[in-house]
């Protein structure tokens, strides 16, 4: 059994990943904009990941812009039968590197079809679309129109299943009315717990959770509780907050991002490491210290 099989299966849409996948965001350049500081090293990361089993992808248009997607399209086309590659729709860049929202239906549409183009596909297995309502993580308001103007785009069959991004509970109930809904994906981490019962509810719906920023994205978890159980175990802190998630709940899928073959490696080899009864009761501690 590889590494990356340890980490078992979940289904996603109409396929079957493995739970460890990977996220290109951080190909692109500095703050996710512009070219990759070493182009060669960007298509060699997506080719390992592929080669040491990966088939769950996380990608956007709005990453660079049109730097991720094409990289993927540059090291991976024509795809693997079994690769899922997932991408994000409702933002996008400004001159300045902003992240600005864009989900009218017109910019909807044409996100999909920029998706398509770079990728090289006929057709998006997965697209989430991200709200953006407020700055500072989910905000409450009603979904409907992004998301009907998303599920027309469905029924034209340029995408084969939606996800949502960056939404609160309410968020989900509504966009479960709306269309068929496969996967979420927001902020989720050690010390970052707010979506522990949509998680659960997500679970007994058999709706996969792809949590973003494991280590607490651009400001870092800074934790002496994780980091004393790494040093314990011989891993790395981050390798310790993936194998917490894999643990968390079997709905939960991965996707953390590196431009480094080495780095790689180590995030993969989180599905090896065993985390006992009493470290992960010390590990859910982090949250009620954060």
């Amino acid at each position: 059994m590889s590494t990356v099989q340890k980490s078992g299966t979940f289904t996603l849409g109409s396929h079957t990943v493995k739970r460890l996948g990977y996220g290109a965001m951080q190909l692109a350049g500095p703050h996710v904009f512009g070219p990759p500081k070493d182009h060669d090293a960007a298509i060699a990361v997506l080719r390992e990941a592929v080669a040491s089993g990966v088939n769950h992808i996380d990608t956007s248009d709005y990453y660079g812009p049109y730097v991720t997607n094409k990289l993927i399209r540059e090291a991976l086309f024509p795809y693997p039968e079994n690769l899922v590659i997932v991408t994000k729709i409702g933002a996008r860049r400004g001159s300045d590197a902003s992240w600005l929202p864009a989900y009218s239906p017109k910019e909807l549409e044409q996100a999909v079809h920029d998706n398509l183009r770079n990728l090289g596909l006929e057709v998006l297995d997965v697209v989430n679309l991200r709200i953006m309502f407020g700055t500072m993580g989910p905000s409450e308001g009603s979904i409907e129109a992004q998301l009907t103007a998303l599920a027309e785009l469905q029924r034209k069959g340029l995408v084969r299943h939606i996800g949502l991004s960056n939404v609160t509970p309410a968020q989900v109930a509504e966009g479960r009315r709306i269309a068929e809904i496969v996967c979420v994906q927001n902020m989720y981490n050690l010390a970052h717990r707010d979506d522990d019962g949509m998680i659960d509810e997500l679970a007994r719906a058999g709706i996969a959770y792809t949590p973003f920023f494991p280590l607490g994205g651009f400001s870092p978890l800074q934790s002496s509780t994780l980091s004393d159980v790494a040093a314990r175990l011989g891993a790395t802190p981050l390798q310790v907050a993936l194998a917490w998630l894999l643990k968390r709940s079997p709905n939960i899928l991965l996707i953390p991002g590196t431009s480094s073959v080495g780095h790689l490696r180590e995030n993969l080899a989180a599905a090896e490491l065993e985390l006992s009864v009493d470290v992960l009761r010390e590990l859910d501690g982090v949250a009620k210290a954060a």
